[in-house]
This record gives C-alpha cells, structure tokens and sequence, in this order.
C-alpha cells in the first residue's frame, strides 16, 4: 500500500511533511493522537526544544502532537488547517483546497489560515505575537 505522505528535507525549514498523492479540498490528511499536558508540564516544556513541537490546548495549556501532526511547517498561505478533538485529544489535519503530489502541507501556526500575525521563533520555541 502506497503511503500518502512523506516526510523529507526542505531547503529553508528542515524537515516537512509531502503529498504523495493527490488530497482533494475538505479531505482530512491525519487525525494526530496528542498527549495533553498539565498546566506545570506547560511551564516547563517552554525551556526544551521539543516546546516547538507542541500545540496550544486551550488557554493555558499545550499538547505534544505526534504521528506526523509536529513536522508541517508554517506557512502565512497554507494549504491545510488544522482543528482540535479535545474529548479525543487529537488534532485533525484537513486540506483547504486541493494539494498536488509532491507539494508541501503546510498549515499556519497561529490556528486561523488567514492570520498574518507575526511568528517568532527562538532557539527552543516559536510563539505568534497577537
């Protein structure tokens, strides 16, 4: 069975997650399992490099996304958006308009695909200015 995505090296980003099929507008691309954490488990996460592959849960909390749900990189015109299933604690990963074979899913960190708020990146973490 052929895999329909593909994580490879990106020129400017590191690492990124590909199509390797062609993923139809409205289709879900991966229901990522996420490991909530608790409120102090937030506070100190925010000092480790993996605090960058975390997700916002909520107001004051964040979940470590796994499956592939922590490699899409940013982009400020994505072709996917992501949602949270807090009673499932999962992220769904679905395509806003059709994505090519081969083209990079990308999804904008600040949740919402129209928002220009800036992104900032640190060594450990990155965080949206509101």
């Amino acid at each position: 069975m052929q895999r329909r995505l593909k994580v490879k090296m990106t020129r400017k980003k590191g690492r990124g997650v590909f199509a390797n099929c062609k993923i139809k507008k409205g289709e879900v691309i991966e229901v990522a399992p996420a490991i909530v954490l608790s409120r102090r488990e937030t506070k100190v996460i925010d000092d480790l490099s993996l605090s960058s592959h975390c997700y916002q849960w909520g107001d004051k909390q964040k979940a470590l996304v796994l499956g592939l749900g922590c490699i899409y990189n940013h982009s400020y015109n994505p072709n996917a958006v992501y949602s949270h299933r807090f009673k499932q604690q999962a992220i769904v990963f679905k395509a806003l308009r059709n994505i090519r074979p081969g083209e990079e899913i990308t999804h904008n960190y600040n949740g919402d695909p129209k928002s220009r708020a800036p992104i900032r990146f640190t060594k450990n973490s990155w965080w949206f200015v509101q």
